[in-house]
C-alpha cells in the first residue's frame, strides 16, 4: 500500500551546511496496517509524515501509495490525491478558526471532489463523540474537542491511509486514551492504514507494530529549526 524507496531529504541550515535528516533504503506499510512510529524529539518523524503526505518533498528516492508514486506528481496534482487518499491528524489540530466542527469536516470534503456529504460528516462527528458540538467553532472547544474534530475530519474523505502526529501530545491525561481507541477503531472499521507517530511507550505498547525511526533511517539523528518549531 505504502513504499518508500531510496528516500533522502536534507535541510540547508543558515550557515550553508547541509543537515542531512532522512536517507531510508526501503519502508511498507500494508492496507489497513497499523504502525506506531517511535523515536527522539526531532529526529525526523514528522518530516517523514510530510514526505509521505506530500506536504514536502524529498531530494531524492519514491513516494508509492498503491501505484502512484507522489513524487513524479506537480503540486497541484499532489494536493488533490492528498486529499482524496491521505488523511492526516496534526498535533497542533490546524483547524479554520471561522468555521464551526461541522463545517470544518465538510470542508475537507470539498477539497477532495467538491460534494460535501453532510450525512458522513455528522456521522464521524457524532463517532468521535462530538454530536452536541457540531455548530462550535474551535475557540469554544476544548483541547480534547478539538482533537476529535482533527480525527473527524481526517477521515472525511475514507482515506487509505491515516497519519497521525503525537495526536495525543496536547491532550489532557484523561481523555488520551479515548482519542487513541477512536483513532485505532475508526481505523480498523474502515480498513484505513495508519502510520501513528509517538514518542510516548505508552501509546507504543498499544500496537502489534512498532518502528524505530533510528532502525531504518540512515541519516545522523539531528534536526533542523524552522522558527520555533523542530522539525
Amino acid at each position: 500500500m505504502l513504499l518508500l524507496k531510496d528516500l533522502v531529504k536534507t535541510f540547508t541550515q543558515p550557515d550553508g551546511s547541509i543537515l542531512p535528516v532522512l536517507d531510508i533504503p526501503e519502508y511498507r506499510v500494508e492496507a489497513g496496517e497499523q504502525v506506531a512510529l517511535v523515536g527522539q524529539s526531532g529526529c525526523g518523524k514528522t518530516t517523514l509524515l510530510h514526505m509521505i503526505a506530500g506536504i514536502g518533498r524529498p531530494d531524492s528516492g519514491k513516494v508509492r501509495i498503491d501505484d502512484w508514486d507522489i513524487t513524479l506528481m506537480p503540486e497541484a496534482e499532489v494536493d488533490r490525491f492528498r486529499a482524496d487518499r491521505i488523511g492526516y491528524v496534526f498535533q497542533t489540530f490546524n483547524l479554520l478558526a471561522g468555521f464551526s466542527a461541522l463545517e470544518n469536516v465538510l470542508l475537507s470534503m470539498r477539497f477532495a471532489h467538491g460534494r460535501p456529504d453532510r450525512a458522513r460528516a455528522r456521522h464521524l462527528l457524532d463517532r468521535v463523540g462530538m454530536s452536541h458540538r457540531t455548530t462550535h467553532r474551535p475557540a469554544q472547544l476544548s483541547v480534547g474537542e478539538k482533537q476529535r474534530v482533527a480525527v473527524a475530519r481526517a477521515l472525511a474523505n475514507k482515506p487509505q491511509l491515516l497519519l497521525a502526529d503525537e495526536p495525543t501530545a496536547n491532550v489532557d491525561a484523561g481523555h488520551q486514551q479515548q482519542i487513541l481507541d477512536l483513532i485505532r477503531g475508526t481505523c480498523e472499521e474502515e480498513n484505513v492504514a495508519l502510520i501513528m507517530v509517538t514518542h510516548s511507550d505508552e501509546v507504543a505498547r498499544q500496537f502489534q507494530r512498532v518502528d524505530h525511526l533510528n532502525e531504518f533511517n540512515r541519516s545522523a539523528v539531528g534536526y533542523v529549526q524552522v522558527g520555533n518549531k523542530r522539525i
